[in-house]
């Protein structure tokens, strides 16, 4: 799949979402335009909501998973936005058979799900990933490699399955120095002609 060209920018209501639980990643909200307007989105391990607000304030309808029920029950009265408490780790996975028009996953790693991230997309749906990686444990937490990225691990993984719209690594200051990897990118449908969605093997 070929990285995309020139990416044409869509204003969004960045102030929707209320500020005391976090400010939305800018990653984030810059190509979440991409995700079909009013569409299904997965916030995977949401923690505190950030961008579960901000995506629902925005129009979009949200599940929003994770293991706290007590961040999740800060999130269950909010209009646009569905609460489920699950062992992403520990457990099946919770969606098994449904499939969202936009993922996301912010500061948040377990190999094991990469796969399954592909699987719960419908075709055209979005995936929009930024963690740690390799080099963050110089600034503090987290510091253990299996929870820190290797050097373009994300674009190995996803590219062989999706479009990738944007991806980058390196040191960013958001508000403070970190390392980090991200990526978005479109299931667009192309590799239906060898198997499907159900037929993909990651590379290892």
């Amino acid at each position: 799949m070929v990285l995309w060209g020139a990416i044409k920018m869509k204003k969004l209501n960045e102030n929707a979402a209320p500020q005391i639980d976090g400010v939305p990643s800018s990653w984030v909200c810059q190509h979440a335009w991409l995700i079909r307007e009013g569409g299904e989105v997965l916030d995977l391990a949401c923690g505190s909501g950030r961008h579960a607000r901000w995506l629902a304030a925005n129009g979009w309808r949200v599940s929003a998973v994770d293991r706290d029920e007590h961040a999740l029950a800060k999130l269950q009265q909010l209009p646009n936005v569905t609460t489920l408490k699950a062992d992403l780790e520990g457990g099946d996975w919770p969606y098994q058979g449904h499939q969202f028009d936009g993922v996301i996953v912010s500061r948040y790693l377990h190999r094991p799900l990469f796969l399954q991230l592909i699987q719960s997309l419908r075709i055209g749906g979005v995936l929009i990933y930024e963690t740690f990686m390799e080099g963050n444990e110089r600034f503090g937490r987290p510091s253990n490699p299996d929870f820190l990225l290797r050097s373009n691990e994300l674009l190995d993984v996803f590219y062989p399955h999706l479009t990738v719209v944007a991806y980058q690594q390196g040191e960013f200051n958001e508000p403070t120095p970190m390392i980090v990897q991200r990526i978005c990118a479109v299931l667009d449908g192309r590799h239906l002609a060898v198997g499907g969605v159900s037929g993909l093997a990651l590379s290892k």
